[in-house]
């Protein structure tokens, strides 16, 4: 007797069936939901490269999900795991983050498959330069259509890489510097990029606690300090999300997972110290201050207030579901609940800050670092000392009206102009603040919408319904 037991969805499957809700709420046709939903096109190369005088043979994809905005926006991975399912997830992810956070871009994605710890520095400069010519013929990879960005495996030093070899293939464009983002800003970065998607997190979270309502939903009461977080990654987002929320916000982080276990400490863990524990001994067995576990996945069952899996997609799955004890999940990686697992913790009332919200920092500030590009002048360069003088000017006239002199600390506060990494930060805030109030504006004025992920793809869907249906596609 055959099962009747579900097969597995696949990471696209679980992002496709998402979308579905909020399509049923905008009550779309089907043929224009299954427009919104594919990929425009997807590109997969094989190429030789020659390590250690042997070739071997690599496979890499970019995947493009929207142009209804140019250029299409998305990270690259370089891992040992990837396939084209769940670069074609992740794109789709890409398009509705955009949208939601009113970012002008559509979405892409592309992978490497490959495990960069197993190749030395000037092997990986070889094969990221000849994935970028690959990407580069094809049409993939253009500061007008096509603007890859880190992510998992990749970093500063590949974006400046690519930055190089595209310069080199198209020495005629002047904006090739726009071609990726992420760079170091030695060489067309933006500051703030590197923890930009942490930040928001950050941010995210500030917005929730400023609604009493929601917090009271959640089972919680107070502010944000004193908050306990369960979180898992400690990467590039994990880290600075755990950093900034214990040092500027007072949260307790009192767990961090890791791929060989978990460590414990219910006072709260010093972030900075674990990662350079990590960094010292490959491994966070036998951290001093924590009590070390094996099994990390059974860690993300822990009570906390907030829940923050920061690491990869697919970890809170239906069977782990109804053990999940935290009040609130704030999803700092892409897809890590699956579409299984979201129904079984909307039913049990533990509320969801989605991915397409939490980790749009990246986006946002790649987005701001793209503009710099094509402008050719840094943010700030023209107004800073305009603001330092008006700033200037008004503490003179405060003296003058109290006859009191301004303290120099206070003084200097307020005649410091913004500089670029101030902009960047005010910019990025302001975006969060502004998603999470549309999202939380959608739930409560749309009865078929009842939990914040269905009214981020109720937004982010209508947008890019409407942007087709203007130009007569539909």
């Amino acid at each position: 007797m055959p099962s009747t037991k579900p097969e597995k969805l696949t990471f696209r499957q679980n992002v496709d069936l998402m979308a579905d809700r909020a399509i049923k709420v905008l009550g779309l046709e089907e043929g224009v939901a299954q427009a919104l939903k594919c990929c425009d096109s997807v590109l997969q190369v094989k190429f030789p490269v020659d390590i250690s005088g042997k070739i071997q043979i690599f496979t890499g994809w970019r995947a493009v999900h929207s142009t209804h905005r140019l250029p299409a926006k998305g990270g690259i991975r370089f891992a040992p795991y990837v396939n084209q399912d769940e670069v074609e997830a992740l794109a789709a992810l890409m398009s509705y983050k955009c949208a939601l956070v009113d970012v002008p871009f559509g979405g892409s994605k592309g992978a490497l498959l490959i495990d960069p710890v197993q190749y030395n520095r000037d092997e990986l400069q070889h094969i990221t330069r000849r994935y970028t010519l690959e990407l580069s013929r094809k049409g993939f990879l253009s500061p007008a259509t096509n603007v890859p960005a880190p992510d998992v495996g990749t970093g500063e030093r590949e974006m400046a890489w690519m930055a190089d070899t595209y310069k080199h293939l198209h020495p005629e464009d002047v904006n090739y510097l726009g071609c990726v983002t992420g760079k170091p800003v030695r060489h067309g970065g933006i500051r703030g990029r590197t923890e930009a998607t942490g930040r928001g997190v950050q941010y995210a979270l500030q917005e929730f606690f400023r609604h009493k309502e929601d917090v009271k939903h959640a089972n919680m009461s107070g502010g944000l300090g004193g908050k306990c977080v369960v979180i898992q990654g400690l990467g590039n987002v994990g880290y600075h999300a755990a950093k900034f929320l214990s040092e500027e916000d007072d949260v307790k982080i009192i767990a961090i997972i890791e791929r060989d276990g978990v460590i414990v400490n219910k006072r709260g863990l010093p972030v900075e110290k674990v990662l350079q524990f990590i960094i010292k001994n490959k491994t966070i067995k036998g951290f001093p201050d924590g009590k070390f576990g094996k099994n990390g996945a059974k860690a993300l069952e822990m009570e906390c207030d907030i829940l923050i899996p920061a690491a990869m997609e697919g970890q809170i799955t239906r069977q782990n579901a109804n053990r999940i004890k935290a009040k609130l999940i704030v999803e700092a990686a892409n897809g890590p609940v699956t579409f299984e697992a979201d129904k079984i913790l909307n039913k049990r009332g533990i509320v969801m800050m989605p991915d397409t919200f939490v980790n749009a920092g990246g986006v946002t500030v790649s987005y701001f670092e793209w503009i710099r590009n094509l402008s050719h002048i840094r943010f700030g360069r023209m107004e800073r000392r305009y603001d330092e003088l008006q700033g200037r000017q008004y503490a003179d006239m405060l003296e003058e009206v109290t006859d009191k002199k301004i303290p120099d600390g206070k003084r200097n506060k307020l005649i410091r102009g913004a500089t670029e990494i101030d902009l960047v930060r005010s910019g990025l805030d302001d975006t969060m603040r502004l998603a999470y109030q549309k999202m939380r504006e959608a739930l409560l004025s749309n009865k078929k919408i009842h939990d914040l992920r269905t009214a981020a793809f109720v937004i982010s869907i209508k947008k890019l319904a409407n942007s087709y249906l203007d130009i007569g596609v539909f």
